[in-house]
């Protein structure tokens, strides 16, 4: 049933045979636990209880049921993939040894593997995983499974973010972002709202004011940015007066104590332009598509059906604002929601031609 699509009938069907293999079937039990579980992600039930997951692998380690452990264990690894938590993902990960499970699982390692890596932005260690992944997958003649990896390979090949220097744009590669983050130049990351250079960072994640004179200078380097569109960008001023002039001034010498060891700030007689102190250059990291609810849009172009609360709960957000940022996608046809009440599950096709696992609010390897 769940293979056809039908996940609240599977999960119905799991739930019965759990019940009917009773407490004198440990094995089988846990086994449908588990199998609930894989539904549960599928569906984007990320509210589903993580402990009873916990408690059914226990009970099939305490059987030897190494496979089963193993899938329940890459489960909780997934789980914490979809939902941004990639430190854990990766220590959970590093914690399993995938030459001593079933081709189908090592496949489903090497795929987590690379989609933190490409999470990262490290297109190489994306591309090495991704081989592997594809290699496991033949000798474990699962079609869905050599599907999904085929379809997280063409993530490789489309554009990841766009480059703005000089006041023009082009999209990059996921490997032609990796080479800027390791290069000399000077990079105003809009993913993080980090200023680097090669030798140094500096968050500007809880300044949004000075991350956004920063970008536009960045973009406007070698030239200049006049004090009416600093304003204008900066303080969302329609028309500047005196006090916005004063502010100005005071923002801009806090980026310049900020940006110090990158860059000086200094003034022209139209407005204000950036001076790196090592790069040969400046440039804006942004991402692909950039809108007021892009993150609520990256997790629904995943091809699934998600509710607010699962939305709510990988975005670390609050229900209601996330039901207000839905509504306002709604309205502007850019989704559509299936059913009423708790079962009311939202979706969009995927934004075409574009990397949309990275317009995710994920930490860059500067972290």
């Amino acid at each position: 049933m769940a293979q056809l699509g039908d996940l609240v009938r599977a999960k119905a069907l799991l739930r019965s045979a759990a019940r009917a293999f009773g407490p004198k079937a440990p094995v089988a039990r846990a086994r449908c636990v588990v199998a609930e579980a894989e539904i549960a992600l599928a569906s984007r039930d990320l509210g589903w209880p993580a402990k009873a997951l916990d408690a059914a692998r226990a009970t099939l380690e305490d059987h030897g049921d190494r496979v089963n452990v193993a899938h329940a264990r890459y489960l909780e690894v997934r789980r914490l993939l979809l939902i941004g938590n990639l430190d854990q993902a990766e220590r959970a990960l590093a914690k399993l040894d995938a030459a001593l499970v079933p081709p189908a699982s090592r496949a489903v390692h090497k795929l987590i593997a690379a989609g933190i890596a490409i999470r990262r932005l490290q297109a190489k260690t994306a591309r090495a995983a991704l081989a592997r992944a594809t290699l496991a997958a033949r000798y474990a003649s699962i079609p869905a499974l050599t599907a999904e990896i085929d379809s997280a390979s063409l993530v490789l090949d489309m554009p990841a973010a766009r480059l703005i220097a000089c006041n023009e744009e082009r999209t990059l590669l996921l490997d032609e972002v990796e080479a800027l983050l390791a290069s000399e130049a000077f990079v105003v990351d809009a993913f993080r709202h980090v200023v680097r250079d090669a030798q140094t960072s500096v968050s500007l994640a809880r300044r949004p004011v000075l991350f956004s004179l920063a970008r536009a200078l960045s973009e406007a380097w070698p030239g200049d940015v006049a004090r009416g569109a600093l304003i204008a960008g900066a303080f969302r001023a329609k028309h500047a007066d005196e006090s916005h002039r004063a502010r100005l001034r005071v923002e801009i010498g806090r980026l310049r104590t900020m940006l110090r060891p990158l860059a000086n700030v200094i003034a022209t007689k139209r407005g204000f332009a950036l001076v790196p102190r090592r790069a040969s250059e400046a440039v804006v990291l942004a991402r692909p598509v950039e809108e007021q609810h892009a993150a609520v849009l990256a997790f629904l172009t995943d091809g699934e059906s998600w509710s607010s609360s699962a939305l709510a709960l990988a975005l670390g957000a609050g229900q209601r604002t996330v039901q207000r940022a839905l509504d306002s996608l709604a309205a502007a046809g850019k989704v559509q929601s299936l059913g009423r009440g708790r079962a009311r599950r939202w979706m969009t096709p995927p934004v075409s031609g574009f990397t949309t696992t990275l317009l995710l609010p994920t930490p860059l390897p500067s972290d």
